[in-house]
């Protein structure tokens, strides 16, 4: 066996070391950044210096110089934009993945991967309950899984129309219509961009008290156009309020206009593990397609997206390419054939060791801890003085808003009074919240994925909102 470089070593074990300590600290350290970008530029942005350092030495002074940059998102008191921490197995699999610096291309390229990704897809499938037949790739997050559900849409949907969108392109093809409810993610824009579909042709639709798309609405907005091509976008927890939509109620209407059924399910689509809740996404399964994270709620190392397709062909048809110098195998998956991606990271090995280290039942407890915890911070903030809360948490995701104690205060004032206290907050760095704005309000965002949350952290971030407060009047 050969000796592994001593360069190797050391730069290795020096990582090792300030990842232990990072993640020892993370309790007693500030969730929030406590130097600016002045700061930072003025350690980093150097000239390069023509002669190199050994590998060691870059690693230290790479830890020194974005010292109090790095967002403690790793840890418990983080809930802003619906970041998950990392578990264990995912953390250390996800090192071996760099380690082994396989390219999950195709299997060819690394047989462990092929298989390892084949497996995860299958997983995945029977937790969130979609149909065997449906094909899935692993992607870079939620925005790719979009891009990649609605250009195999795209591809059915044409091809039905006799156009051959892979060969012939959009000019000249039927406009496909895209109907969704004004609640959506902007990554649903992104996607629709990215695809040519142009993110002006989507249709707003609006929403009732829960949030959640009007039927009646979708059904008068279909039928002014029947027989073209339409992409009908579900929410699956929306990022304000967790909301979903009615999958029972809506679903028979898309199909009898023939509508492609997307379903934006970055967060809520991993609430069919939870025993209690999963009556949330009755009918999900008689969609077309969906899309979720990796890195939100199974908390899995940037970067994991999960794309899922009903129409195996479809997805294939959209995504697949060949030439002289691939191997393609005939008795495995090659993953190219299934993501927009050619060159790829093995992102399957840390999401594989994720689902073993929780199994089946690890996932559901860890949803419903995010959700209980989530309902006892909003309810808890939402008793303070000076604090009111918006929307009591469904799932894991709700709503504060902070009042300006004037008897004369407007919104405008109750506005500046939350943002405030955001600000406040991010200060003591005892936590991490987003702000967001919400049938035209202010509001601070709670969203709680990560699976280090305790009690514990709940009583302290209720306590440092209190003060928070009292610091701001």
């Amino acid at each position: 066996m050969k000796k592994l470089d001593p360069v190797f070593r050391s730069a290795l074990d020096s990582a090792y070391t300030h990842a232990i300590s990072h993640l020892e600290n993370l309790d007693q350290t500030s969730v929030a950044a406590t130097v600016d970008a002045e700061t930072l530029r003025a350690r980093v942005a150097k000239p390069l210096p023509f002669e190199g350092i050994p590998a060691d030495q870059a690693l230290e002074e790479l830890v020194r110089n974005v010292d109090g940059g790095l967002i403690g998102t790793a840890g418990g008191r983080f809930f802003g934009w619906v970041i998950g921490g990392v578990l264990p197995a995912a953390l250390a699999a996800d090192w071996l993945t760099s380690a082994w610096q396989q390219n999950g291309a195709l299997y060819a390229t690394s047989p462990a991967s092929a298989i390892v990704e084949e497996t995860v897809g299958e997983w995945l499938k029977d937790i969130f309950t979609l149909p065997k037949q449906a094909s899935f790739a692993l992607v870079t997050g939620c925005q790719m899984a979009h891009v990649t559900c609605l250009a195999a849409a795209r591809h059915a949907l044409l091809a039905k129309r006799d156009w051959d969108i892979e060969a012939k392109g959009l000019y000249g093809a039927p406009s496909i219509r895209l109907l969704s409810s004004s609640a959506r993610h902007a990554s649903f824009h992104r996607a629709v961009r990215l695809l040519g579909l142009g993110h002006a042709n989507v249709v707003d639709l609006p929403v009732d008290a829960e949030g959640r798309l009007a039927p009646r609405a979708l059904a008068e907005e279909l039928a002014k156009a029947p027989d073209a091509p339409a992409i009908v976008l579900l929410q699956a927890g929306d990022i304000n309020l967790g909301a979903y939509d009615d999958f029972e109620a809506i679903m028979p209407i898309a199909k009898e206009y023939g509508a492609w059924v997307h379903v934006d399910g970055a967060i809520g689509l991993w609430v069919t593990a939870s025993e209690s809740r999963k009556h949330y996404l009755k009918g999900i399964d008689g969609c077309d397609s969906w899309a979720t994270d990796g890195h939100k709620w199974l908390n899995v190392p940037f970067d994991c997206g999960f794309a899922f397709v009903t129409d195996a062909e479809a997805h294939r048809e959209s995504m697949s390419v060949r030439a002289s110098y691939l191997t393609h195998a005939s008795a495995a998956r090659d993953e190219m054939d299934w993501n927009p991606e050619w060159s790829r990271r093995s992102r399957s090995f840390a999401a594989y060791a994720a689902l073993r280290q929780l199994g089946r039942r690890g996932v559901g407890e860890m949803i419903d801890r995010c959700c209980d915890h989530a309902h006892a911070i909003v309810t808890g903030i939402g008793k303070l003085p000076g604090a009111e809360m918006l929307w009591e948490p469904t799932i894991n995701q709700g709503l504060v808003r902070f009042l300006d104690p004037r008897p004369s205060a407007t919104d405008a004032d109750h506005d500046r009074q939350t943002d405030a206290v955001i600000a406040e907050i991010l200060k003591t760095g005892e936590a991490f919240f987003g702000g967001t704005t919400w049938q035209g309000r202010r509001a601070m965002r709670v969203s709680v994925v990560n699976w280090q949350t305790s009690e514990a952290d709940v009583e302290r971030v209720i306590a440092a909102v209190k003060q928070a407060i009292k610091a701001v009047v």
